[in-house]
Parts: structure tokens; C-alpha cells; sequence
């Protein structure tokens, strides 16, 4: 990711938990293309989609 770039243009993605869009992070530079989970607690909850929010 480039320096400089503002906030509101970072890519998003939805969670595949509960279909939020959650935005790129630092942390998640060399894994944004795995990144499927906005938080770890739809991470822990995988396997209940769409049932609960974050």
C-alpha cells in the first residue's frame, strides 16, 4: 500500500460472518487476500454466519 493514500479510499471487504464491510489495515498488508474476517470474534464464530453482529 502506498504512502499517502487517505482513509476513506483503503479497499473493503465484507465479512463473511456477520456482512459488514470492515477496511484494509496496516497489520494486514502481506494477508489482505486471506483476510475474510472483520474481527476475532467472527473469526470465533465462523461457523454461525449471518446469526449475530459484531
Amino acid at each position: 500500500m502506498p504512502k499517502g493514500i487517505k482513509k476513506q479510499n483503503l479497499p473493503e471487504k465484507l465479512c463473511i460472518v456477520c456482512q459488514r464491510p470492515f477496511t484494509w489495515r496496516k497489520k494486514w498488508e502481506k494477508v489482505w487476500e486471506e483476510v475474510k474476517y472483520c474481527s476475532e470474534k467472527c473469526r470465533r464464530n465462523k461457523n454461525t454466519p449471518n446469526k449475530q453482529a459484531c
